[in-house]
């Protein structure tokens, strides 16, 4: 429960619902009160879990938890607003996750910052089978980042998210390229 507030009115007394033998009955008319108020932030939130979910609405501290489970790993100490763009764009990203351009999106909403990705692979047709395979026998990728004049960059933040976002198989290495 996210916390309760003073004197929260149930919107459903219990004592109300009572047969009328019991709501002439002052115990259990406390006692239902105090059930009441026991019950009533957990109604309420309840009947608030749609604003909850809704990442217009959702509390800051909640933002976390619902990146996590979606399966995307945001940071706590950023912006809400970078926090609540980046879950928005989780369906694209999902869609496209260990692409090229899957990394370049993911890294260029999670940091800020113009991506650019470099694989060694390469794709061809031939008629002949004995033809050499288009690219390096060894996949890797290289992930460039180009900050603007006076940001900085979380190299490890950045290695971090590189390594969670590549196929498992595939080296990579990062570089930061300075601004000009």
């Amino acid at each position: 429960m996210r916390g309760a507030l003073e004197a929260l009115p149930s919107p459903h007394p219990l004592g109300e619902t009572l047969p009328s033998v019991y709501r002439t009955d002052q115990f259990t008319q406390q006692l239902c009160a105090s059930f009441d108020d026991v019950l009533s932030p957990v109604i309420s939130a309840l009947d608030n879990l749609p604003a909850y979910l809704d990442l217009g609405t959702a509390p800051e501290d909640l933002l976390p938890w619902l990146a996590h489970w979606i399966g995307l790993a945001v940071d706590r100490g950023d912006d809400p607003v970078r926090q609540r763009e980046l879950l928005r764009s989780t369906s694209e990203l999902h869609g496209r996750q260990g692409t090229r351009l899957g990394i370049e999106l993911a890294i260029s909403a999670v940091l800020g910052v113009r991506t650019e990705v470099v694989e060694t692979g390469g794709a061809s047709w031939s008629v002949d089978p004995n033809d050499p395979l288009p690219g390096e026998a060894r996949p890797a990728v290289v992930v460039q980042v180009f900050p603007v004049a006076g940001q900085e960059i979380d190299e490890e933040r950045l290695k971090e998210a590189v390594a969670a976002l590549k196929p498992a198989h595939v080296i990579h290495r990062v570089q930061v390229v300075p601004a000009d």
